[in-house]
């Protein structure tokens, strides 16, 4: 990324981000921070492996209708991680 729309942090502070992880978890928020803790991410909406709707669809309808946040403040651990992508690049 060659902008950083908040110069001082991380270059997706503040976007909007569907976050994968290696287990059956995707969780879609803002990106805050990432440190030694993990990946901290605000007004976080949760996608288990086990839910009505798949990861696809749910990430097409919190792109179309918003994000339904379960949690106000998330952290994932790093080694949890699989993938971070801003939204707008899935929400097709």
């Amino acid at each position: 990324m060659s902008h950083v729309f908040h110069p001082g942090h991380h270059a997706l502070h503040g976007i909007t981000v569907v976050l994968e992880t290696h287990g059956a978890e995707t969780f879609v928020g803002r990106f805050d921070s990432e440190d030694t803790e993990g990946v901290h991410m605000l007004d976080v909406g949760v996608h288990d492996g086990g839910a009505a709707v798949s990861k696809e669809e749910y990430i097409r309808r919190s792109a179309k209708f918003g994000i339904r946040a379960d949690r106000k403040h998330l952290v994932v651990p790093k080694d949890a991680v699989a993938r971070i992508t801003p939204l707008g690049e899935l929400g097709g």
